[in-house]
């Protein structure tokens, strides 16, 4: 049964960096894509960024562009969501999610994605 784990939520002060995992089980990435999502207090869920599987292309939302990065280890099954410059808006519950696809393209479509984590709390406060 698919499986999707994240982990490295925290509290940070504003300004900060954290690195969030997603460890995809019992497959490999090559042909799954993953999304980070998140749900702020009082929020709808929204799309953080997302990598495919074949060609790693990747997508950000224009609020985390130029501060949060994403990367991959194939040896690991696992998708790294990189925050830097962390600001209190980025408060949430950060979720990763997937989808089988062999395209080289990913989308920031929630209802695209079909299997989903449990969720982790970021919390950026000073």
């Amino acid at each position: 049964q698919l499986q999707l784990v994240e982990s490295g939520g925290d509290l940070v002060q504003p300004g900060g960096s954290l690195t969030l995992s997603c460890a995809l089980s019992p497959y490999t990435l090559d042909y799954y894509t993953i999304g980070w999502f998140r749900q702020g207090p009082g929020k709808e869920r929204e799309g953080v960024s997302c990598v495919s599987g074949q060609g790693g292309a990747q997508n950000f939302a224009d609020s985390v562009k130029g501060r949060f990065t994403i990367s991959k280890d194939n040896a690991k099954n696992t998708v790294y969501l990189h925050m830097n410059d962390l600001k209190p808006d980025d408060t949430a519950v950060y979720y990763c999610a997937t989808l089988w696809s062999f395209k080289p393209m990913c989308v920031l479509q929630e209802s695209t994605y079909e299997y989903w984590g449990q969720g982790t709390q970021v919390t950026v406060s000073s």
